[in-house]
């Protein structure tokens, strides 16, 4: 099968396409290589994926705002299917630079999508995200909470699900959004909490907490992540429906923070700074939908999550580690 990852050089994207070359697919990554992290992390995902599927693997360097450049992928590639992970991430740059998630994760998908549906695409699998609740009514979240996004990012994502929807119900289009709670794993963005905690305690600093701490997050691990995707190949289940991706429970940053302390052996404290705009108090997901209709079952905990990071992290501490920590 032919499949394109957009966004593939990043953390998720990357792991999915792995995984794909993996099971023999030929796979094509797009993206644009933006410096919104160190590039060196997504210039080694590439080289993992190249090494992984030799002639299967093709990477092109070009962004899904460019209309062309989409068409001519899905139609000279003949692409069975898309897996579609480039955003322009972050609650909090969207808060600070609305236009640019706008132009990449609504203008973008639309791209992606009309070019699709025109050539024949088997099924689009929209990469959405837990940022479409915004204000909490009730936890966990399930599809019925109501969607109130509490920041532009959560909008173009939002707006992404219903233009997947309508182009499902409208264009006969198969697609599916999977609605992603704060994942993490080996090669993630060094800008997350879970790498700044580590990088910090590796480095003898405390880990710096935005609030009071008793914030709560569903973390997911990456593995559960690709396999809620790759079950996709496999099943037509779930046309035009969003659902939850998330993990087996939920985590104060408290303690997230007390337990890479331990896993770290760091004999620091912890420092605690105003909270951050946009960010959202809670998230927990609740994937009985998810496991209804394509089986999905997250089979990685927190904290056995975090355990397997650090390890890797100091196995890959070399090249990994970012450049600069916070003072």
């Amino acid at each position: 099968m032919n499949v394109l990852v957009t966004g593939g050089a990043g953390f998720i994207g990357s792991h999915i396409a792995e995984g794909l070359l993996e099971e023999g697919h030929t796979v094509t990554v797009l993206d644009v290589m933006d410096p919104y992290y160190d590039t060196g992390i997504k210039e080694r995902n590439v080289e993992l994926c190249r090494e992984l599927g030799d002639e299967r693997f093709e990477f092109v360097n070009g962004s899904i705002t460019d209309e062309e450049l989409v068409r001519d992928i899905i139609a000279s590639r003949d692409i069975d299917y898309i897996y579609h992970q480039a955003a322009q991430a972050g609650v909090r740059t969207s808060v600070e630079n609305p236009k640019k998630p706008h132009e990449i994760n609504t203008t973008g998908l639309l791209n992606l999508l009309q070019a699709a549906a025109d050539h024949g695409v088997e099924r689009f699998v929209n990469a959405s995200s837990s940022s479409v609740y915004g204000e909490m009514e009730y936890l966990p979240y399930d599809e019925d909470h109501q969607n109130v996004p509490q920041s532009p990012y959560g909008v173009t994502k939002l707006a992404a699900e219903h233009y997947c929807r309508v182009w499902t119900d409208v264009y006969d289009l198969p697609t599916v959004s999977l609605r992603y709670f704060t994942v993490y794993g080996p090669r993630m963005r060094p800008n997350m909490a879970i790498t700044n905690f580590t990088s910090r305690c590796l480095n003898g600093k405390p880990p710096v907490i935005y609030g009071d701490g008793q914030q709560t997050r569903d973390f997911t691990y990456i593995d559960d992540i690709v396999g809620a995707n790759l079950t996709l190949l496999e099943t037509d289940a779930a046309d035009g429906e969003a659902m939850n991706i998330g993990s087996t429970g939920n985590i104060t940053i408290e303690e997230l923070a007390e337990h890479i302390i331990d896993e770290t052996g760091a004999d620091v404290g912890l420092e605690y700074n105003d909270a951050k705009e946009a960010d959202a108090r809670h998230t927990h997901a609740d994937v009985s939908k998810a496991n209804e209709l394509i089986g999905y079952e997250p089979s990685t905990s927190i904290r056995e999550g975090v355990s397997q990071f650090v390890d890797w992290y100091r196995d890959n501490r070399e090249w990994y580690e970012p450049l600069v920590l916070n003072s």
